[in-house]
């Protein structure tokens, strides 16, 4: 018989119910059995959902951690404390899946690197757009070198009015920012990891709050409080590697735009082109004339079947057990996610200073 991983949950507010736990638990070799959080109730009501028959609850991570038999450990919780838990967990002897963004400074995030090389065991960072089934594809023709050398690139990460009210998303202190932080760490991983580019050489950023002050703002949750509003509602950059290419990120929880995307990518290289604005779309130039392919992602194709599909949480999930089942690495590996991060703070210290940040 495969050996059933015995897993422990650490924060069980929203991304937790909303992702993690649903998918876990469609998989065979798994038990959820120990669930912290800091408020009890929280932590009972997801080891009653989820959990095994011998489920515990805890309210302290450390106690969670002293457990022997727990193989792996998810760290769902708010960013300031992602890197203390994480480290810790790995030095407990577990391996780690944490959510995006992996840490709130770049410093703490090298830590969570240099843990998991220290200790042996496996970290990664939950960046589940990687596993849609459009970003899986285009990563394909990137691999094969069907983009050419990719030269310019957008991030894009842009809501009209869909400014998170829960929770501590508003608190800069304990979320280390906004929506830069949130989801457009979200764009900028997808299109570093198509670039397979993770070589920054300065960034130029600027972040706004012309919109959160506004009360009674129309929103998708619902108006915000603008005196609990504490980080930006938008941030941009422009990022250039390296190898002299250029990323231009896009990152706004309120933007008094039509043009929308959130989690995506589009691409410019050599030989072809590459954007997710309206599905997966392939651009380039071809016997002397320009052509536009659409790629069809649907599993179906006749009108009594729909096909099957995995969603990207399922997906992810099922890839992180089987790279600590199989001693393999994750698709999102901690070095990658410690350069995002690396770049998002010298985007937000640009923004602040107001001048560009060169990397060493």
């Amino acid at each position: 018989m495969s050996k059933v991983y015995r897993i422990g949950i650490i924060g069980c507010g929203g991304i937790a119910n909303g992702k993690h736990l649903p998918s876990l638990s469609k998989l065979n070799n798994i038990e959820m059995v120990a669930f912290c959080d800091i408020v009890q109730e929280r932590a009972e009501a997801a080891a009653q959902q989820y959990g095994s028959k011998d489920a515990k609850v805890y309210t302290n991570y450390q106690t969670l951690l002293k457990d022997d038999t727990l193989d792996i450990i998810h760290v769902l919780t708010p960013n300031e404390s992602h890197a203390e838990i994480s480290v810790a967990a790995l030095e407990a002897g577990k391996h780690v899946m944490c959510e995006k963004p992996m840490a709130k400074t770049a410093a703490e995030a090298k830590r969570m690197v240099d843990a998991a090389k220290r200790t042996g065991k496996k970290l990664t960072v939950g960046y589940n757009n990687r596993f849609r089934e459009d970003s899986l594809f285009l990563k394909k023709l990137c691999e094969a070198g069907e983009l050419g050398h990719i030269y310019y690139a957008k991030a894009h990460a842009i809501r009209r009015r869909a400014v998170p009210t829960w929770g501590v998303f508003l608190d800069e202190e304990k979320q280390g920012g906004g929506p830069l932080i949130d989801i457009g760490t979200h764009a900028l991983d997808l299109t570093l990891w198509m670039m397979d580019n993770y070589q920054p050489k300065v960034v130029l950023g600027t972040k706004y709050h012309e919109l959160s002050q506004r009360e009674n703002a129309a929103n998708a949750w619902g108006p915000w409080d603008p005196a609990k509003f504490k980080v930006e509602d938008s941030a941009f950059g422009m990022i250039v590697m390296e190898n002299g290419a250029t990323i231009m990120l896009e990152s706004s929880w309120a933007l008094n735009s039509l043009e929308v995307d959130e989690a995506k990518c589009s691409l410019s290289g050599t030989e072809a082109g590459a954007d997710m604005k309206e599905g997966l779309r392939i651009n380039g130039e071809q016997h002397g004339r320009l052509y536009k392919n659409e790629i069809e992602l649907n599993a179906g194709g006749v009108a009594f079947y729909d096909g099957t599909q995995v969603s990207a949480p399922d997906l992810e999930m099922r890839k992180w057990i089987e790279a600590v089942e199989q001693d393999k690495e994750p698709l999102v590996r901690p070095e990658q996610a410690y350069v995002v991060s690396l770049i998002l703070e010298a985007l937000y210290e640009s923004a602040r200073t107001g001048k560009a940040v060169y990397f060493d």
